[in-house]
């Protein structure tokens, strides 16, 4: 049976005694929950939404009620156990196999929202948090005024870290259209981001406040060559929990998302940027800045928010929704949409993975939909317009996060029960233990359980690979505040690293220049290495950017070797822009061990080499 969490970022616990209206679909509920669970239903609130959503409203009720101050005697000593049973669990599995998390440090952002940066750098961006106590909601979600802000941070890995490796890139300072007049940082948490081709961050939407969670029209570009915000015109509509994909066109589309009407009016309108009477910023000089988004033809009429959306080698869009009946193609070209098969499922998912696997060369061609469902440990791979069951995972888990590595295997990190829900009920820190182990897929679709991180994470957990090959996991900003070491400073969340098993194997491959670094598609890129001979593989690994378990950037592809010379290697670039959407891509080097280089950065574009034109 499911137990129906109320999304934090949906429904503010605060308020769910006020919420009269919506149904049990509008809010993500997953469906029954256990009887013994139920709490006494309001007899007028279950008149007007039915007796189930009501005795879920009660039971959070009383959960707020029930909730004291949280002391920083608990939150050091959860720290301290946590540290230890990690280390237990972890003492059976050797890093040569498993691979094992060594770093664990303190950060100044809950890290809702993640991108690795063409610069090497890690934007963190998420909301100023109006609890310290991790049993209440700490993001201000149904707060209107000043205390609805958001926040961002880079942190510089190349620096270490500590407080000094972070730096504050803080938004555009924006008066939302509260009534209130009060200009705070834009309000961008829950919204929905991809990269453009010239290396920026596109981010769209937000939260307006007030209403269980209504929609902000914001529309913004990070510019990591300058570490600055650029605010553009804003959307037609608002969306809080919105999707967005970089098509082979190079432009973002951008889809779902709640209103700004509030939680439980989805929006249809699928809007795209740059408008079409704008080129496709490829240069890191083209700034983004005051430009317009446009509307896209065909709608998208998700009933739940956060689809994942994935350019495949087809150069369509396609768009799997949480619902397994809303499964979509989409062509940028015709602006048209498509059904696609039905998930075989048969069941709502909740927030979790999906991943495009790799097919060598020419990008593509399947996507992989894992996790969201606690009781469905199964895998499912989309190839065209068919379905299949796959190999299924040790157990089932939401809020995961699973990452395409540079040798092409998988990994899943973070993990829960359910919405703010560790397996001990919601609003509970206390977590099952398996929700903290990784889980490794093998070349051959094989899962296998790896060791365990520190700290329990889920809702708005979040993950990365960095150039160096090792993967950097945060986020969670509940888990974050339980385990705090001094809940008083700045430094409120957290990151580890996790080293996996082919940084334990010896001596790596060794990637010297790339003489070309920005080419168009079967170009020549060129490159040098001191272990030339040793290279058998080269690969590029998208870099990603992620919220909510969804992570549209991933993308793995061959690139073809075509000639040794010394310590040189010429290799060919992706043949289309269907295969590799123009953009920023890690290039890595790897043996035969499937151990790979520290990457360098390549630029794929158009031929012309400047801005895609416009067509209108």
């Amino acid at each position: 049976m499911r137990y129906a969490a109320i999304s934090a970022c949906a429904v503010s616990a605060l308020t769910l005694a006020v919420l009269s209206s919506g149904t049990a679909a509008a809010h993500g509920h997953g469906g029954d929950a256990p009887s013994a669970d139920r709490a006494h239903a309001d007899p007028d609130e279950a008149t007007v939404i039915g007796k189930e959503h009501a005795e879920e409203h009660a039971m959070t009720r009383n959960a707020v009620k029930a909730v004291g101050e949280y002391p920083q005697s608990t939150r050091t000593e959860r720290l301290k156990a946590l540290t230890a049973s990690q280390a237990k669990v972890n003492a059976d599995f050797d890093a040569l196999d498993a691979g094992r998390f060594r770093e664990y440090f303190q950060s100044p952002d809950f890290a809702a929202h993640i991108a690795m940066l063409p610069t090497g750098k890690v934007l963190l961006f998420s909301f100023e948090r109006i609890e310290t106590n991790p049993q209440k909601e700490p993001a201000p979600t149904d707060t209107i005024g000043k205390e609805n802000a958001g926040r961002a941070y880079l942190w510089d890995p190349a620096k270490g870290t500590g407080p000094g490796s972070f730096t504050k890139v803080t938004p555009p300072v924006i008066n939302m259209p509260d009534g209130l007049n009060q200009p705070r940082p834009a309000p961008f948490f829950c919204a929905g981001h991809s990269f453009l081709p010239n290396g920026m961050l596109g981010v769209f939407g937000g939260n307006l406040g007030g209403n269980g969670g209504s929609g902000a029209k914001l529309s913004l570009v990070f510019d990591p060559w300058e570490e600055k915000w650029y605010q553009n015109q804003d959307m037609a509509v608002g969306r809080w929990y919105p999707s967005v994909v970089t098509g082979a066109d190079g432009r973002q589309l951008i889809m779902s998302g709640q209103s700004e009407l509030g939680w439980g009016t989805p929006t249809p309108i699928v809007e795209r940027f740059p408008a079409l009477n704008k080129p496709v910023p490829t240069a890191r000089t083209d700034k983004p800045e005051g430009w317009a988004v446009d509307r896209f033809k065909a709608d998208a009429p998700f009933k739940r928010d956060y689809p994942h959306l994935f350019s495949l080698r087809d150069g369509k869009i396609y768009g799997l929704g949480r619902n397994p009946e809303q499964q979509w193609k989409f062509d940028p070209a015709a602006e048209t949409r498509t059904d696609l098969a039905p998930r075989p499922d048969n069941m709502p998912r909740n927030y979790g993975s999906a991943v495009p696997l790799p097919a060598g060369f020419k990008g593509p061609d399947s996507v992989l939909v894992l996790g969201g469902d606690r009781d469905d440990p199964n895998t499912y791979q989309l190839v065209g317009n068919q379905w299949s069951k796959e190999k299924a995972r040790a157990f089932g888990r939401t809020q995961d996060d699973t990452l395409l590595m540079p040798d092409g295997t998988l990994m899943t990190v973070n993990g829960a029960f359910d919405i703010r829900d560790y397996g001990n009920g919601p609003y509970n820190p206390n977590a099952d233990l398996k929700y903290r182990q990784i889980e490794l897929r093998d070349e051959n679709g094989n899962w296998r359980l790896g060791p365990a991180q520190r700290l329990p994470r889920g809702y708005h957990s979040n993950a990365v690979v960095l150039p160096d090959g090792r993967v950097m996991v945060t986020g969670d900003e509940l888990q974050q505040l339980a385990n705090d070491p001094d809940i008083t400073d700045d430094m409120n969340g957290s990151i580890e690293i996790y080293e996996p098993a082919y940084l334990q194997q010896g001596s790596r491959p060794h990637l010297g220049m790339v003489f070309n670094p920005s080419v168009g598609y079967n170009d020549k890129i060129t490159v040098s290495s001191n272990t030339a001979s040793d290279v058998t593989r080269a690969v590029l690994l998208a870099p990603t950017t992620a919220t909510h378990s969804v992570n549209t950037s991933q993308r793995h592809l061959d690139l073809r070797i075509k000639s040794r010379s010394g310590n040189f290697l010429e290799l060919q670039a992706p043949p289309s822009a269907n295969a590799a959407p123009p953009g920023y891509y890690m290039l890595f080097l790897l043996n035969e061990e499937g151990v790979p280089s520290t990457a360098g950065w390549v630029q794929v574009k158009p031929a012309s080499g400047g801005q895609t034109p416009g067509t209108r």
